[in-house]
């Protein structure tokens, strides 16, 4: 019988359920805890290897005949935007990003009600309460922030914050190499803005700011409406089964 120490992860397998990116796909996961001490360590070596976090819960998909699901990461310091990414940012010049930490309020979660009843009515989320939201925000442990993105305010420009409008929220892990984004909601009536990819571009500006390498995404599903935008962030790094493989056009 091989013996585990109180350190050494034990991984466990769901049981088949619906894919929800690929019609007519079962999906498998493989999981494991995130707790203790080395809970930030094991965070940042599994997600070197494609998994993603979840509360205090770390995994990957692991289906029996599908290979759909690529870890992506933006390389940082070499990304370049295309000019609809520019025209993003330029229209959203006035809102202002502000990182802290994890801590769940009301206004919250009102924009992320409000994102899930308009976006994701018939999701695996859909029917999250104040308290689940509360611990999905605060269930940790790793090094964990949330960025709250405002409309500026009169007094933005000598605080760096603002305490305007409420438009988007983003939870992410701080890594040993990078930012991985966990969850990103915004205000549906803020739909024009484009604010997910402008969140995305933010927190690739954030990276090089803090001198990090990469931006983590999660997973990439080729010719899959919810997923197949993250082949915009370019250049970027997938997780093939030989290892992270460079990848400079969509």
């Amino acid at each position: 019988m091989t013996r585990h120490s109180r350190d050494t992860p034990q991984f466990y397998l769901t049981a088949p359920s619906p894919c929800p990116y690929l019609p007519g796909k079962e999906e498998r996961k493989v999981f494991t805890h995130l707790v203790g001490e080395r809970a930030g360590e094991l965070n940042d070596l599994l997600t070197h290897g494609g998994f993603r976090r979840s509360q205090s819960i770390a995994y990957r998909p692991a289906c029996d005949t599908c290979r759909a699901c690529v870890s992506v990461r933006v390389v940082a310091n070499e990304f370049k935007p295309s000019r609809n990414m520019r025209r993003v940012m330029e229209h959203n010049a006035d809102v202002l990003g502000d990182m802290r930490s994890p801590q769940p309020s009301s206004e919250q979660y009102s924009v992320f009600r409000s994102y899930l009843d308009s976006r994701h009515r018939n999701g695996g989320m859909a029917d999250m309460t104040v308290l689940d939201y509360a611990m999905m925000v605060e269930d940790s442990h790793v090094q964990t922030r949330v960025v709250e993105y405002r409309r500026k305010d009169p007094d933005s420009g000598f605080t760096g914050r603002s305490a305007g409008q409420l438009l988007a929220v983003t939870l992410v892990d701080v890594l040993s190499d990078g930012l991985s984004m966990v969850y990103s909601f915004f205000d549906p009536e803020a739909a024009d803005r484009s604010l997910g990819t402008f969140m995305i571009l933010d927190h690739i500006a954030r990276a090089k700011r803090m001198g990090l390498d990469y931006v983590y995404l999660g997973y990439w599903v080729r010719n899959s409406r919810k997923m197949d935008y993250k082949g915009r962030f370019l250049p970027q790094e997938r997780l093939m089964p030989e290892g992270w493989r460079r990848v400079e056009s969509a």
